[in-house]
């Protein structure tokens, strides 16, 4: 490896070890655990370009040639596994897409597994070429979901989108120097660059996502309600229609969740003003929480909370989501009462959960419709209600015909065979 080379790599390695600083400080910040995911991604990548690039073999002695092999081998379907893992929970595909979900998964679990293997099973000459098809058409893939998360709405995906494409021309680039193909320095320089740009984009996708999740307002503006920070009223509305627009081009099917709390005084007379505000909050964050923070959480009114699903996997997902959220704005919560001690309060809730057909509806009748079944939640067990699709009847979710249960995972259903031959 050339001098010039070196320094190009080296340049390279320093830019994306900034990026790396500045996730462990958005994390010191933040406390965010979305944050420390990034930080350890981006050192996959660092270690990426270093061994890829030759650096990691020109800058260590001769003796430890075997292990850099070997290393370059495993770092990207490491890298892969990282990345998948990762962008799947950033793009929030277990609540919105099945086949984003599905093929993030699969490709975050079979990417080291079969860098274990070629190294068990090829001869060595085989192993870094068999790495490096896998890891291009994985990234062929993540190109292919964010494009399908930017169609699906999702306001980051054309960045991280950008940031995929050069992250595709950059790993073939550095795959063929690692093999060996000639570059010239010119083709160094590039690959270099476009690695550390891509570092440096998807950094700045990941700080995006992770300060509307935390959140973290110094100032209260009008557009959002004081005491939660959510989008409210007029500002809130909007985000639906702009929704309904995307969805009328996508033709996805999706749900609108009404939450509305009954009997707030309760919670007032025991803690306090502060107190309930303190609880308000903690329900807006358990809401977003179990939505995803890809999906839209606001305060419609002060006792009202909507939050937005654009798409979903299928109608049957509807029944999960809405026992979840059920079940998680019941539990009880501890906030600081009047006079400074901790109090266990618990909402009184009914959760409406409106199914979103492939073609648009009008927003004024959607919100109005989800807030009837969060009124008539309050009468069910579960504090969850939809409209039955056979009926047209309001019943409890559990009950309504929106599709088969998910099937037992094969594990419980031997240790049930086990139970019943017993």
């Amino acid at each position: 490896m050339q001098m010039l080379e070196i320094a190009v790599w080296s340049a390279a390695s320093g830019a994306i070890a900034l990026v790396v600083l500045a996730g462990l400080a958005d994390y010191a910040w933040t406390r965010h655990v979305a944050a420390l995911h990034g930080v350890v991604y981006n050192l996959g990548c660092l270690a990426f370009v270093v061994l890829l690039s030759g650096l990691a073999g020109a800058l260590l002695p001769d003796g430890w040639a075997n292990e850099v092999r070997v290393a370059q081998v495993l770092v990207g379907p490491v890298a892969v596994c990282l990345g998948d893992l990762w962008l799947r929970a950033w793009l929030g595909a277990r609540y919105r897409d099945r086949l984003m979900d599905q093929c993030l998964l699969l490709g975050g679990i079979v990417g080291p597994l079969l860098g274990v293997a070629s190294l068990w099973l090829l001869q060595p000459e085989w192993q870094l070429p068999l790495a490096g098809a896998m890891v291009v058409l994985n990234t062929v893939i993540v190109v292919w979901m964010t494009m399908r998360a930017w169609l699906l709405g999702d306001p980051l995906a054309p960045g991280m989108t950008a940031g995929t494409m050069l992250m595709l021309a950059s790993t073939t680039g550095l795959y063929a120097i690692a093999l060996g193909m000639p570059v010239t320095l010119a083709g160094h320089a590039v690959i270099a660059g476009g690695a550390a740009l891509c570092v440096a984009v998807v950094g700045a996708m990941l700080w995006k996502r992770n300060q509307r999740a935390v959140r973290v307002a110094q100032e209260v503006h009008s557009q959002y309600d004081p005491v939660t920070k959510l989008p409210a009223g007029l500002p809130l509305v909007r985000s639906l229609l702009r929704a309904q627009r995307r969805r009328r081009l996508t033709r996805r099917e999706g749900a609108v969740i009404a939450v509305i709390v009954f009997e707030p005084e309760r919670i007032r007379n025991v803690a306090g003003n502060a107190g309930l505000n303190e609880a308000y909050l903690h329900l807006a964050q358990r809401l977003q929480h179990q939505v995803g923070v890809v999906n839209p959480v606001g305060r419609y009114w002060d006792r009202c909370f909507i939050a937005l699903m654009e798409s979903i996997h299928s109608p049957a997902a509807m029944r999960t989501v809405g026992l979840r959220v059920a079940a998680s704005l019941r539990r009880p919560m501890q906030v600081t009462g009047a006079d400074g001690a901790q109090v266990q309060v618990r909402f009184d809730v009914g959760v409406g959960v409106l199914r979103l057909h492939a073609q648009g509806q009008d927003v004024e009748d959607l919100l109005h419709d989800a807030q009837q079944l969060a009124e008539a939640a309050r009468a069910l067990p579960s504090r969850a209600a939809t409209r039955d699709p056979a009926s047209g009847e309001v019943v409890a979710v559990e009950h309504a015909q929106l599709g088969p249960r998910a099937r037992p995972r094969t594990l419980f259903r031997m240790v049930a065979r086990n139970r019943a031959r017993a």
